[in-house]
């Protein structure tokens, strides 16, 4: 998700490094032997330099992500050190302005400003402390404030200085989207009611409205609102905000619960009495038990601490979004803006799939399956009620933001993880009109918009500038990877339409993801745009190609895990697609110095998506190409790249690689670690590399994975030992370079022995992932 977007690492001078070496200590310790995993997550991780994660308190998947705003479009920056509000919603690693509803302020004395940019309250790191579930800071003014969260409530919890003037302010005017209309009601001496109205991301979307309820624990003494800069104590009903007065001269603390809804008022109200009612503490405990029984899905042993911090912190992250976006009675508002009921599911929204598509659904599938499945019914509910399948959605609307299919490899996933159970004719209908069409003129989805010249011609051809008649981008702008995006797509949609008995549409299907061939020029051996003639367009170099979104050439060569042995023909056969590969990932520096060569080499700066030849392990469309390896005959340089890579990945507020986007880089690093990864998003294939854990113990459901659980070891792995020497499955050699889901539900034990030269393993014929036909 993006338009602008991306992490900088930590690679400029010692001004920065001094800024941003210490992360709280609460987070930074190293943890006891016996500790709690959550007591390994650290969630400052990817708050400084463009990684756009938040500290502040969640459940997995909730609906509420309560964390303080400091002046950064996506919400909290590590380098700054002011507060403007804790606010309710939060997506962690977006690269465009969204949430930041509600921004909710304790302050003393007089309310004279209703700025929150001027009334902020200055803090240090070293007073703030973040858990799972949990987030305190130490305010200038001395105010202490605690955060918490519930699936649908935000629990604060605010010690005040003894004073008969300390205010709570509740910001509706203000967030970090484009407003709309805000309205702010005072019910009685300790409730608030808001309505906010809001739209935008990387461009502006339809309004959506979210709704709001405030109990406080006790009565407050005074109370007023604001329009712009005017401030009317006593009123009860405002358009801008509110202010509460508490005195605190006896009693120095105050707690309040927000309950949020995407339906009305009476949803809030709902969610509130639902989840509402519990004390600060209570909540806490009970959402740290939530992230503990997550966390406790994977078990690892082996790796130093830095490792294991950062891992259980990627995981953490992992389990964030999607969201909850049903009511506690199951109402939710659908993208046609009408009112449904969840029947036998949970509503999720939020959905990155741009990202998601290439490793966080996968992740899901594996450990949070009923989860899973409910995401997937979500989706075909969405275009079911508003006729058009998502591309990337914000709470109740379509904001078409990125290019492509990523719909469909998202939902033959679930089906191919055996997730969509009674679903299966209802998903296939909704994606075979997402494949074969375009929304019509009414709807607020752009879909595949250049699918009519796409399957004219097979290609989409590139458009400078073009843009859609709707909010978004436009496939045309980007014809080369739409081809490409579009063609994986149309393979995996085969792959469905085959096992349903569509046995025509799976040939068309199949035919069609074999367009990337026409994007081919064999004058410079790399993909290339293609113009409404014909001709191919843009520069000779494919450093300096045109028509790839957020990537050149050189990056999107590799995105055609449908059919690589014939990608690897076009380019010459294997030896000189391997030669391209060291090429890419800069190899022979690797091998001498993987972390620098990760870091100086790969990453060259925020939002760096062009004029490069180098692999860039900050954006999607180069997720996989570290596995293309498995299919060269070269599999241990998998190991290699995938060991480099995951370098980025560390405890520190800049350690992680690219903004998150919806725990995308997360799972990344997940997977990477363990040694499983989906190398043909879409299907059911798992490449194999060296696990960086000496034990993996996965507890998977028995309602999808019969043998209840998978343990993964590699003993004595480290990076002098790091080369797969042999694979046992359940005791018997594994040769090949992957596994499948339907392996994997009976699987109990991968055993590696690992050593430290290559080995033959992998690289006999057969041994590389399938070809999709």
């Amino acid at each position: 998700m993006r338009c602008t977007r991306r992490l900088r690492l930590c690679l400029a001078g010692a001004v920065a490094a001094s800024a941003l070496s210490a992360a709280p200590q609460a987070a930074r310790a190293a943890a006891p032997p016996d500790a709690r995993l959550t007591d390994l997550v650290n969630p400052f991780i990817g708050t400084a330099n463009e990684g756009n994660t938040f500290p502040g308190a969640a459940v997995p998947f909730g609906m509420v992500q309560f964390s303080p705003d400091t002046g950064h479009n996506t919400g909290y920056d590590y380098a700054q050190h002011k507060i403007r509000g804790f606010s309710l919603i939060h997506l962690s690693g977006v690269g465009c302005r969204i949430g930041g509803d509600l921004p909710v302020l304790p302050t003393t004395g007089e309310v004279t400003r209703t700025d929150y940019a001027k009334y902020a309250a200055g803090f240090r790191h070293d007073t703030e402390e973040a858990s799972p579930g949990y987030y305190r800071v130490a305010l200038d003014s001395g105010v202490e404030a605690e955060l918490t969260a519930s699936a649908r409530t935000g629990v604060q919890r605010y010690t005040f200085p003894a004073t008969d003037k300390a205010n709570v302010l509740i910001d509706a005017g203000q967030a970090l989207h484009r407003m709309v209309s805000t309205e702010v009601e005072i019910l009685d001496d300790r409730t608030v009611r808001t309505a906010i109205t809001g739209r935008g991301f990387c461009k502006d979307t339809v309004p959506y409205t979210v709704y709001t309820i405030t109990r406080f624990d006790r009565p407050f003494t005074a109370h007023g609102t604001w329009d712009g800069a005017t401030v009317t104590p006593g009123a009860r009903t405002g358009r801008g905000g509110a202010y509460l007065r508490f005195d605190t001269r006896h009693d120095r603390t105050v707690e309040a619960t927000t309950a949020l809804s995407y339906v009305d008022a009476a949803g809030a109200e709902v969610n509130l009495r639902a989840e509402g009612g519990r004390s600060f503490d209570a909540v806490r405990e009970a959402a740290r038990r939530a992230w503990e029984r997550r966390l406790s899905g994977i078990r690892v042993r082996g790796g130093d601490a830095v490792r294991r911090r950062t891992f259980y912190s990627a995981l953490y992250r992992s389990f964030l979004a999607p969201n909850v976006g049903n009511d506690a009675d199951g109402r939710y508002t659908g993208w046609d803006q009408r009112v449904h009921r969840a029947e036998g599911f949970t509503y999720y929204q939020n959905w990155s799939l741009w990202d998601t598509y290439r490793t966080q659904a996968q992740f899901l599938a594996l450990l949070a399956p009923r989860e899973s499945r409910d995401m997937a019914i979500s989706v075909i509910h969405v275009a079911e009620e508003s006729g058009w399948l998502p591309k990337w959605g914000y709470g109740t609307v379509e904001t078409n933001v990125m290019t492509g299919d990523p719909v469909t490899p998202f939902l033959t996933n679930a089906f191919q993880q055996g997730l969509l159970g009674g679903y299966e004719e209802r998903a296939y209908r909704a994606l075979q009109r997402n494949a074969d069409g375009v929304p019509p003129a009414a709807s607020p989805a752009v879909g595949r918009d250049a699918n009519p010249d796409y399957i004219a011609r097979g290609y989409a051809p590139w458009i400078a500038g073009h843009e859609p008649p709707k909010s978004g981008h436009s496939d045309y702008a980007y014809g080369a990877s739409a081809t490409l995006e579009y063609a994986l797509s149309d393979a995996m949609l085969a792959q469905m339409a085959r096992a349903l008995g569509h046995r025509e549409d799976a040939a068309r299907y199949a035919a069609r993801s074999r367009n990337y061939r026409n994007l081919f020029d064999p004058t410079t051996g790399f993909f290339r745009a293609r113009d409404t003639s014909g001709a191919f367009a843009g520069p000779w170099s494919p450093a300096q190609s045109v028509g790839f979104h957020e990537g050149t050439a050189w990056q999107y060569q590799w995105l055609v895990p449908q059919d690589l042995p014939g990608m690897i023909r076009l380019s010459g056969g294997r030896r000189l697609a391997n030669d391209r590969l060291d090429e890419f990932f800069a190899y022979r520096q690797l091998l001498k110095d993987p972390e620098r060569t990760a870091r100086e080499v790969w990453v060259n700066g925020p939002y760096a998506y062009y004029d490069t030849d180098k692999y860039n392990p900050q954006n999607e469309p180069d997720l996989v190409a570290p596995y293309t390896y498995l299919s060269t005959g070269q599999p241990w340089k998998t190991t290699d790249v995938v060991h480099a890579a995951l370098t980025l990945f560390t405890d520190e507020p800049t350690g992680l690689t690219g903004n998150d986007d919806l725990g995308t880089m997360s799972a990344w690093d997940v997977l990477s670690s363990i040694g499983l990864f989906p190398v043909q998003p879409g299907y059911h294939t798992w490449g194999l590399s060296t696990p960086v854990f000496d034990r993996v113990d996965l507890r998977l459901d028995r309602r999808y994975y019969p043998s209840g659980g998978l343990t993964v070891t590699a003993p004595g792995t480290s990076r002098e030992n790091r080369y797969i020497q042999t694979v046992r499955a359940d005791g018997a050699r594994h040769e090949r370079t992957y596994l499948t889901t339907d392996a994997l539900r009976s699987l109990r034990t991968l055993r590696y022995t690992v050593g430290p030269r290559p080995s033959s393993w992998g690289t006999a014929a057969g041994a590389a992932p399938p070809v999709l036909r």
